[in-house]
């Protein structure tokens, strides 16, 4: 298997890596030092870390960061009707028996716009089992000033109308500090009962207030475990939620979702050498294709888009 690209954008002290495989965030660094447009390094001293894929979770052996479409998260059993037509997915986890995250965040994106500050890719997710609907897929990453703009379009560009919904889910770093000393922050009224054993929804979404899944406020992390889909996601005046992951210093990143997204999945990795947190903006729960949530339906000929984005964040600010 060839070493997939990685592609490097900068701009207003910004610089991103981006994976040719999966379209996939890999890192994202802020210098708030920097003068000049650009000038972020890799590896600098003052680069500030916001995005940073564990290794071995990036795309193709993980997810990290990846594009998740036509569908986030599982289905269960691989199996759904759609307009009365009953369709079989591969299973692509087969231990929960579910098909997993879609059909794209393995394949090799076309670079179809480049730039220094911005790269574009573009996929046609084709044919697969199970799935006989053609969509072509468009994202755009783009660095500057107000941080990391990340642009996601749809197009049906078959002759039948298609379920569909994405995700993404990049791993946030508040810098060097470890995640049990950063606090999270989460704009969200509800979250979805997860079965633990599936990862897959068995109950219909619950108010957060006073309960432990309630970050509204900024919460500690230490010995906190999270597998949550959350959604009626708070959007301040601009029409964007802002979510917050900080170190004890105030500093951190702070992930906004626009109206294209309306739910917001975030987990926490525990491995044995490894505890990282990944907070992924979706556009439908897990499992939408039987639940029938916030499903997006594609006319034929029909365009879709979202918008979601990273920035460093201070309390002080």
């Amino acid at each position: 298997m060839s070493e997939p690209i990685h592609h490097s954008i900068r701009g207003g002290g910004y610089r991103a890596s981006v994976s040719g495989t999966g379209a996939a965030l890999l890192a994202l660094d802020y210098d708030d030092h920097s003068e000049a447009q650009g000038s972020v390094t890799q590896g600098s001293a003052r680069a500030y870390r916001l995005v940073e894929t564990p290794a071995g979770r990036e795309p193709p052996l993980g997810f990290g960061g990846a594009v998740l479409a036509p569908w986030p998260g599982g289905i269960r059993d691989g199996h759904f009707y759609f307009d009365g037509i009953e369709h079989q997915l591969a299973l692509t986890d087969p231990e929960r028996g579910a098909a997993v995250n879609g059909l794209v965040r393995h394949r090799g994106w076309e670079v179809t716009a480049l730039t220094d500050s911005r790269i574009q890719q573009t996929l046609e997710v084709g044919l697969h089992k199970g799935w006989p609907y053609q969509l072509r897929l468009t994202v755009a990453h783009e660095v500057g000033w107000d941080g990391l703009t990340v642009t996601h379009t749809a197009t049906n560009v078959g002759g039948y109308h298609s379920p569909f919904g994405l995700g993404v889910g990049p791993y946030l770093r508040a810098g060097d500090s470890p995640l049990d000393e950063c606090t999270l922050q989460v704009a969200a009224g509800t979250r979805m009962p997860l079965d633990r054993a599936r990862s897959l929804p068995d109950a219909y979404s619950q108010p957060v207030t006073d309960t432990e899944y309630d970050f509204t406020r900024p919460r500690l992390l230490e010995g906190v475990h999270l597998d949550v889909p959350f959604s009626a996601l708070d959007e301040d005046l601009d029409g964007n939620a802002r979510h917050r992951l900080c170190g004890r210093d105030g500093r951190g990143v702070e992930l906004w979702t626009g109206r294209g997204f309306g739910w917001l999945r975030a987990t926490t990795i525990d491995d044995a050498d490894t505890r990282a947190f990944v907070l992924a903006p979706m556009t439908c729960p897990p499992d939408a294709f039987n639940l029938g949530i916030d499903l997006l339906v594609l006319q034929s000929g029909e365009r879709w888009s979202g918008r979601w984005g990273v920035r460093a964040y201070d309390s002080q600010e």
